[in-house]
């Protein structure tokens, strides 16, 4: 394991063509409109094998030969729109990418008994879809195939590795919800969810929102970013988009998501992951915690870890330019290292 690195040396034969492709690529060095699908993407729709309907974005790649494929999930009442600017950055790099919700995420319908609430019955659903997805994603786009995913969606993509679902040459995660933050143990916090499930409604508010449905907290930029513009674009896009609203978690899926936390940590199972992992997490993070993202990378046997302390919030890729332009330098060199061009 490759634990602590806070500096990366690229092999000499990728330093030209790093140079060449991603050092022009930078959000500081090329416009890129947040709040526009870009002319090089497609946003078409997959059907699952039950029939649900989950949107997806593809982007072709920016070279005649591409650099190979990234698949990217993002987390719990999320959408790919707030992350156009990273996704198309990778194209720029060469790499033909791919973005899709969640089943009952975003534009892909709900799960629970109201349009805001985010609930499922099971996370196994979701590595189901990611199963299926996978493997008709990876039949036709061009190898090496990377596999990566914010918050929740780190965490069930890594749980798919784990599971033996997907088969990534390697996989990136930022801020992976592998542990919630505070200091409550996981057995108890899943205890008392399991007791509020069963003295109500499952697919009820596990938190409160708002005193209007839907409409965002002042104070929630606090828990994700210390960049107001970038913040600002996912506010921008849920009134574009209404469909995207998405406000708490049910108590259905904090008990499932505690189920499905404590069943990653499962002795021996991260230890049986031999896929190079890059893990991208801030002791900053109110969400989810640094500690089990921690115990993650010491316990993957091919894992490197890039910390971030007061600098950065939940939604690293969404930080500041320069924590933001640190975590992409950081994939960057990784990919080259451990996903090289074929």
């Amino acid at each position: 394991m490759r634990a602590g690195a806070t500096g990366y040396h690229l092999p000499k034969s990728n330093q030209s063509r790093r140079s060449a492709i991603s050092d022009t690529s930078k959000a500081a060095d090329y416009p890129f409109d947040r709040r526009v699908i870009p002319t090089a993407a497609e946003e078409t729709v997959w059907t699952a094998s039950d029939g649900h309907k989950i949107r997806r974005i593809d982007w072709q790649g920016a070279l005649s030969s591409p650099r190979g494929s990234i698949l990217f999930f993002p987390g719990r009442g999320d959408n790919y729109e707030k992350y156009l600017e990273t996704l198309d950055q990778w194209h720029r790099d060469g790499w033909r990418v791919t973005a899709a919700d969640w089943r009952g995420q975003a534009g892909s319908g709900r799960l629970g008994s109201d349009a805001v609430t985010g609930h499922v019955g099971d996370f196994g659903d979701w590595i189901a879809d990611l199963s299926d997805f996978w493997r008709e994603w990876k039949a036709q786009t061009p190898g090496p195939h990377v596999l990566s995913g914010h918050s929740m969606g780190g965490h069930l993509v890594l749980r798919g590795l784990a599971e033996g679902v997907v088969d990534p040459d390697a996989m990136v995660l930022s801020a992976p919800m592998l542990g919630f933050a505070g200091s409550l143990p996981n057995a108890i916090g899943h205890a008392a969810a399991k007791l509020m499930c069963r003295i109500g409604d499952t697919t009820r508010p596990a938190w409160k929102w708002s005193e209007k449905p839907g409409q965002v907290p002042a104070s929630r930029q606090d828990l994700l970013s210390h960049d107001p513009d970038r913040y600002e674009d996912e506010l921008w896009w849920r009134e574009k988009r209404p469909e995207l609203v998405m406000g708490p978690g049910s108590w259905g899926w904090v008990e499932r998501a505690y189920a499905s936390m404590r069943g990653l940590f499962e002795p021996g199972k991260l230890e049986a992951v031999n896929t190079p992992v890059l893990l991208l997490g801030t002791s900053n993070d109110k969400l989810v915690g640094m500690p089990a993202i921690e115990e993650a990378a010491r316990r993957l046997p091919n894992a490197e870890i890039v910390r971030f302390g007061d600098e950065a919030r939940h939604e690293i890729l969404r930080e500041v330019d320069p924590v933001r332009d640190r975590a992409m330098d950081a994939i960057a060199t990784f990919l080259d290292r451990e996903a090289p061009a074929r």
